[in-house]
């Protein structure tokens, strides 16, 4: 997956386009490394799921 696709979808997230982000075991380090990078990234919750997937959530109150 494409770090321009990435930023894409997560801009989505932020804005409210998408509710929620599925990303499979094998994008998860990609996208991983293009969040942390992100001012914002306290905003972004990932939820692990059965099989390694991981949902993505955009909070509107960054994590502690």
């Amino acid at each position: 997956m494409q770090d321009e696709h990435i930023q894409e979808m997560l801009e989505k997230l932020k804005s409210g386009e998408l509710s929620e982000y599925i990303v499979t075991k094998d994008e998860f380090l990609n996208v991983r490394n293009v969040i942390v990078k992100r001012e914002d990234f306290k905003h972004f919750r990932g939820i692990a799921k059965r099989g390694g997937s991981v949902l993505y959530q955009y909070l509107e109150t960054a994590r502690s």
